[in-house]
This record gives structure tokens, C-alpha cells and sequence, in this order.
């Protein structure tokens, strides 16, 4: 099980500030949209030159020109890109495509997915590398969205990321389904201590 941190920020230096205290404890750092949509490519080339050694994922919610966007977005040296799973078939396998002849991989988000088990079906066959199965932000209850949890497990052996406000208090029944990666955003970046946190939460997700 991975620990991806998601960096959901609009100020791009204290990201990156936050992210050197808390890298060590992740496998994926997450340049997350906001930033995307305030500082562009150079919010992931910031990442890449401070953070070499880590797989970075630019949250970049394609769901059109995949081919062009993929293009950019590699040009500034992430390693993964999201795909919304509601849009054609046609732009996810055309992204797929163009990400993996740039050695690049694709996660597809089912966040608005019309029907998670037959875009879970879909995914290997369209290209992509893995799924993020999660709740929109502004959804108050935080767990009602794991009842549909085997609906996307049942029919996929991709790896499925988590994602969705998973803080101390639920980290353990996110655990309990076994996904294959869990993401974490503003507990540990809005945190007194990120570092700690960080730890914290990487000491349970992959004891050793």
C-alpha cells in the first residue's frame, strides 16, 4: 500500500516547503489543481527539480486535447496525469496512449463517472494505469462512498488510489478495504507538524 500526499495549496513555495518535510514519508507527491491552475507547468517543474527522486502526479483532470496536455505536462517532468473518467472513450485511450510513448503512466479519476463499475471494466482495455476511486471535496459525510467500494474493486485488477478528506479519525476503515494507495492532502499539509503527520500516517498505511 502507497502513501501519495496531495498538495492542495495555492501558494506554490510553501508546497514546496511543506513537501520537504514530508517527502521522505511518501512513495507519491501530488502537485495538486489548484496549483495547476495558479502556476502551470512550473508548479510541476518545481517539484521535479526539488523532489528528483520522487514519482510526481500532476492532477491535471484531463478531459479533452489529452494528447496535447500530456505532452506539456511531461515537458515539465511528472511522471503520472488524471483523466476524468466521464469523458469519450476516445480522449482517455488517445491519453493513454500518448502518456505511454512518453514512458509517462495515467490514473483515471471516477469522480464523474456515470457508472463506476463499467468505467472500472473499461479501464485496463482504454490504457490507463491505475484508478482513483474518491468523494468530491465538498461532500460533508466522508465514508458513505466506500459502500460502492466493490462495485470498483469487482471489476478491475488495476491498482485503485483513495482519496477523499482520510484523516486520523478514518484512516484505519480506508485501511480495512485494502486499496492499493492511499491519498492524503490537508491533514498532513495543513498539520503544525506536516512531517510528523506524515509519519504518522506512513507508519500505519506500511508498518514494518
Amino acid at each position: 500500500m502507497k502513501l501519495q500526499i496531495s498538495f492542495d495549496l495555492q501558494d506554490l513555495d510553501k508546497a514546496i516547503e511543506i513537501g520537504s518535510q514530508v517527502a521522505v514519508h511518501a512513495e507519491i507527491l501530488e502537485v495538486g489543481s489548484l496549483l495547476l491552475y495558479k502556476y502551470g507547468i512550473e508548479s510541476i517543474r518545481r517539484f521535479r527539480q526539488t523532489f528528483p527522486d520522487k514519482i510526481i502526479l500532476a492532477d491535471s483532470k484531463i478531459i479533452d486535447r489529452g494528447k496535447e496536455a500530456t505532452i506539456i505536462l511531461s515537458q515539465g517532468g511528472t511522471d503520472w496525469i488524471t483523466i476524468m473518467a466521464g469523458t469519450s472513450k476516445d480522449v482517455i485511450h488517445s491519453t493513454c496512449t500518448a502518456a505511454h510513448e512518453l514512458g509517462k503512466k495515467v490514473m483515471l479519476d471516477l469522480l464523474d463517472s456515470s457508472s463506476l463499475g463499467q468505467s472500472a471494466l473499461e479501464a485496463k482495455s482504454l490504457g490507463a494505469d491505475a484508478l482513483l476511486f474518491h468523494k468530491p471535496h465538498d461532500e460533508e459525510d466522508s465514508l458513505i462512498f466506500l459502500d460502492k467500494w466493490d462495485m470498483v474493486r469487482g471489476n478491475t485488477n488495476l491498482p485503485i488510489f483513495i482519496s477523499g478528506k482520510i484523516n486520523r479519525d478514518i484512516i484505519h476503515k480506508i485501511i480495512a478495504i485494502q486499496p492499493d494507495g492511499i491519498i492524503i492532502g490537508k491533514s498532513i499539509t495543513d498539520a503544525a507538524n506536516p512531517g510528523q503527520e506524515a509519519a504518522f500516517f506512513k507508519e500505519i498505511i506500511c508498518p514494518k
